[in-house]
């Protein structure tokens, strides 16, 4: 560490003297997406700016004297789509960027263009929100983690005062329901030290350095995506540099990093990142009862063979290792309990894909074939001691090992966008556990499982657009199954159609609506679960299945700005229930550990249904701001009496206000005040828990589900701001940024938590029973971040 910031500092000194005012350029080609030639005369231009070019015959272009910064290319020609470019920054280096632009049924002249940042498709013209550069970059508090990042829009909640997870609840759903896609190819989560059938994790494995932008579903999912029900995310990755070689190394909240773009030869170009994390001395600062330690790499590489034929090679891993600090403070009681339960954690994942494009004339293919490997291990001895294999309570180890091949034809033909295409997949799931546990008695928990699975699916959807570009409408399919059982092999039993419309009112005034039927896999974890080497779960899982709703208005204010307002309804039917507690598995998995593995039936039934409003400004070129607040309910349907009670993740009210501003002197200022209601809770059973083999099971009380959700926690809000600071040089770039979480110093009061003094007693009918107490469990603490970054 020492070393290394002796080295930035070095590197200050040494290039200050070379400070000024340098200025680059943006350059690249502008094709048609149709034939891959290049077009002349087409006009391109820095968006929201009067700076701008014409190709020349080749379709090439120029922009130069670009200060360094965010911008966006807008191009525009007769016969062709209006189209404004994703962020992009220029730092130390002149920026490349090829556009291929799609042909229009309508003549440029014939309609009044409005070159907006803001995009939606045909087939999700609701629920889809796209996160450039700049959000993801400069965000208060998120420090570069998309996870966090996205807790800014409407229907995001997440889990507070629960060790620093990044767990996301989307619009009334668990953190199950959540989908992730890198370039088209599926990944299994986006966090370190996962939850194994859930996704949620204390910092996010994907390098923001590697991310040029976010497509962001909360609803009306394409076709081809499947197995979601709350969320797709759909990470585009940066390619790398085709004439030049760059390279970055950042000091941030939670790791070292260095990346470096580039190219191999003419056609092809790389783009690696390589992380080590510091953030186990971190959490060591903070007196955490885990230290969590992690190193991941990423990388693409890019083949453009012809204008015809493209390829692209990308990967994804982590080593994950998380111990328990023993030295924590013994005199802090809420510490020691979740040392006490906390299983050490070690996690080896990887995905690595491949990922094939032709381009023929409106017809595109895509072929994408990836393999996705996770290792879980979790181990834990009762009281930490180790000396004993008597003291043993959990010993697992776990692998998820998915082999996905998708196929994608997609073709424009008149005023139709079509999409067809099929997937298959092979998944393995092999566990070996041994658990103590305790419900009416105690008992031991033994199995090993290897399972495998075929899973696949066919999927298509039609798109039309009218030719004012007034009217838009989609209606698409998908027919899934899997070998698992005779309640999954059926592929109409799976059926799952969805319509998407979209309809110019009046002037800046859009109405989008959106209605479908969604399914998804249950977990490999229940799948997989076995109880005297039996599956027991196999003859009662079903694909759970969500019928979901949307409608909305969305107003354009001007270019630079939109007001969204959007109602939505889902319908959950078929969801795993515990057999053990009677709750719905989906209120489970924001723990570290494992989610699922408990003898459940596909007989749970549940709702959520809110309206959200948001405003989103891209000001100018210096002013970016997100408002949004949502108002929701999230409830499943109590089996015994029929009546629909709050989900674990019925939080009620949603606000987030965030910006940033530009200063001079390349000075940026941002601010984000978040606020989310209060949480309901369940109360302890201080019956169970005081007894002696059930407290010696977990190490944890014992909820009373008979009063499941009864209480209420109050609001919370946090406050953060971060300030950033750059310098730029001949070829160099040199930042700075301070973040501040929870600025105001607010305290979360968590329930008290019930915990064993360690002094045992008999009661009156003879059972051996622990004294109990309850401690306050509070979070919230001010955490300052530095970070620096030299790119070059």
């Amino acid at each position: 560490m020492l070393r290394l910031h002796t080295l930035f500092v070095f590197l200050f000194f040494v290039f200050i003297s070379a400070y000024g005012a340098q200025t680059y350029s943006v350059k690249g080609v502008v094709t048609s997406r149709a034939t891959g030639e290049g077009l002349p005369f087409v006009s391109v231009g820095i968006w929201n700016t009067p700076m701008g070019t014409m190709t020349d015959s080749l379709g090439n272009y120029f922009i130069g004297n670009l200060s360094p910064g965010m911008y966006r290319i807008q191009v525009s020609s007769v016969g062709y789509k209006t189209y404004v470019s994703p962020e992009f920054r220029i730092s130390s280096y002149d920026y490349t960027l090829d556009i291929a632009l799609e042909e229009s049924q309508v003549a440029l002249s014939e309609v009044s263009v409005v070159a907006a940042p803001f995009r939606s498709s045909i087939e999700s013209p609701i629920a889809m929100r796209v996160i450039g550069v700049q959000e993801i970059e400069k965000s208060p508090g998120a420090n570069r983690d998309i996870s966090k990042v996205v807790n800014s829009f409407p229907g995001v909640a997440s889990a507070v005062g629960n060790g620093y997870r990044n767990d996301l609840m989307i619009r009334g759903g668990g953190p199950s329901e959540n989908k992730f896609f890198l370039d088209g190819v599926e990944i299994p989560n986006i966090n370190h030290f996962s939850t194994q059938g859930a996704s949620g994790g204390p910092v996010g494995i994907i390098d923001a350095d590697l991310i040029r932008e976010v497509n962001f579903y909360t609803g009306a999912f394409p076709v081809s995506r499947g197995n979601a029900l709350s969320s797709v995310f759909d990470f585009k990755l940066l390619d790398g540099t085709p004439d030049k070689y760059t390279f970055k190394g950042t000091v941030g909240a939670s790791e070292l990093a260095l990346t470096s773009k580039g190219h191999i030869g003419n056609k092809t170009t790389y783009i690696v990142s390589v992380r080590q994390s510091y953030l186990q001395l971190l959490f060591s600062l903070l007196d955490m009862p885990f230290l969590p330690r992690y190193t991941d790499a990423q990388f693409k590489v890019k083949t453009r063979f012809s204008q015809e034929h493209e390829l692209s090679v990308l990967g994804l891993g982590a080593i994950d290792d998380m111990k328990l600090n023993t030295e924590t403070d013994p005199e802090d009681e809420s510490k020691q309990y979740l040392l006490n339960y906390l299983p050490t954690i070690k996690q080896n994942t990887y995905t690595l894909g491949v990922v094939y494009k032709h381009y023929s004339g409106n017809h595109t293919q895509t072929v994408v074939l990836s393999r996705s490997f996770m290792n879980n291990s979790n181990i834990k001895y009762r009281d930490n001691d180790e000396s004993s294999t008597d003291n043993l309570t959990l010993r697992l180890k776990s692998d998820e090992i998915e082999n996905h091949l998708r196929f994608e034809n997609r073709s424009l033909v008149g005023l139709f966008d079509l999409t067809a295409g099929f997937n298959v997949d092979y998944a393995v799931y092999r566990n070996n556990t041994f658990q103590r546990a305790f419900t009416d008695i105690s008992k031991e928990i033994r199995y090993k499982t290897d399972l495998g699975l075929f899973k696949w699916g066919i999927f298509a959807t039609s798109g039309y657009k009218s030719a004012d570009d007034r009217f838009s409408a989609s209606f698409g399919f998908r027919l899934d199954a899997c070998n698992y059982s005779s309640l999954t092999d059926n592929p109409f039993k799976q059926f799952s159609p969805r319509l998407s419309l979209s309809y110019n009112l009046i002037g800046n005034f859009f109405l989008n609506g959106s209605i479908g039927r969604f399914y998804q896999l249950p977990a490999y974890t229940t799948m997989g679960y076995q109880e005297d080497n039996v599956l027991i779960n196999k003859s009662r899982l079903k694909y759970v299945c969500s019928d979901q709703a949307v409608v909305g208005v969305e107003y354009y204010i001007n270019k630079w700005a939109r007001l969204t307002v959007e109602g939505f309804y889902k319908k959950y039917t078929h969801s795993p229930l515990s057999l053990r507690d009677s709750i719905p598995l989906a209120c489970k998995g924001t723990d570290y550990g494992v989610s699922g593995n408990e003898a459940a039936s596909s007989t749970a039934r549940g709702r959520a249904y809110g309206l959200e409003v948001m405003l989103r400004w891209f000001g100018m070129g210096r002013f970016t701001a997100l408002a949004s607040y949502t108002w929701y309910r999230s409830q499943f349907e109590d089996p015994a009496t029929g009546i629909y009670i709050p989900s674990a993740w019925d939080y009620r009210h949603l606000f987030t206000l965030s910006g940033t501003y530009k200063l001079p002197k390349n000075w940026d200022i941002g601010l984000k005040f978040r606020l989310m209601g209060g949480a309901p809770y369940t109360p302890y059973d201080e019956y169970t828990s005081s007894l002696v083999p059930a407290w010696d099971a977990t190490a944890r009380p014992y909820y009373d589900y008979d009063r499941y959700n009864t209480g209420r926690l109050k609001t919370f809000y946090e406050a953060d701001i971060r300030v950033d600071k750059s310098f730029y040089f001949k070829g160099v770039m040199l930042g700075f940024y301070v973040d501040l979480q929870n600025v105001l110093n607010f305290k979360y009061d968590n329930p008290p938590v019930l915990i064993s003094t360690g002094e045992k007693y008999v009661d009156n009918d003879g059972t051996e029973r622990y004294r109990m107490k309850y401690i306050a469990q509070q979070s919230g603490v001010i955490l300052p971040t530095l970070g620096i970054t030299v790119e070059f």
